[in-house]
């Protein structure tokens, strides 16, 4: 994500009343599906999947690292049940705050409400990504720039939830690495 520095020391100050620190060892939930999103988490370490059930199959749609937030934003922004499951896939540690701060803090500070909107806009270029990668590339060639652009998944993901984010079973997976790896 793009750098936050314009933040001001006061700027932060704002939330230090609201912000938690929260730990979630691996496999544990930090959202179930039909629960509201009540908070979003800046990662300091671990990582976090996202996913939805579909005929008895679970469906990544997103990894979530360290300095990253973790948040279902339809969720959190509309206080809806959420159609998603987020789980740490290892020990993880976030800072939390809730809707409520962020307003606040947007009422108070027009660099957080530039923050709100560089937020928007990264989540929007995310999404934007992935469906056009659906769009527009074949299996290898999304694993090709998965292999290009985030690299640091393949250490720390399991291959069979890699598989799903890039809508291959993991034998086809299995078959394509092989492949690009004899080439």
């Amino acid at each position: 994500m793009t750098t936050i520095s314009f933040l001001t020391e006061d700027d932060c100050m704002l939330f230090a009343p609201f912000l938690k620190t929260r730990r979630y060892p691996a496999k544990e939930y930090f959202l179930h599906k039909g629960k509201i999103c009540e908070e979003i988490g800046f990662i300091n370490y671990g990582c976090f999947r996202t996913f939805y059930d579909s005929e008895e199959k679970e469906i990544n749609v997103h990894f979530a690292f360290e300095n990253e937030f973790v948040v279902d934003y339809d969720s959190f922004l509309h206080q809806k049940p959420s159609r998603y499951f987020i789980q740490a896939l290892e020990d993880t540690e976030v800072v939390t705050f809730n809707l409520s701060a962020l307003q606040n803090a947007y009422n108070q500070s027009k660099r957080w409400e530039r923050f709100g909107r560089m937020m928007a806009e990264y989540s929007y270029q995310l999404t934007t990504k992935r469906v056009e990668s659906f769009l527009f590339l074949d299996g290898e060639q999304r694993y090709l720039d998965l292999l290009k652009n985030q690299p640091h998944i393949l250490n720390r993901v399991p291959l069979y939830h890699i598989a799903s984010y890039l809508g291959l079973e993991r034998e086809s997976l299995s078959r394509l690495r092989k492949k690009i790896a004899e080439a």
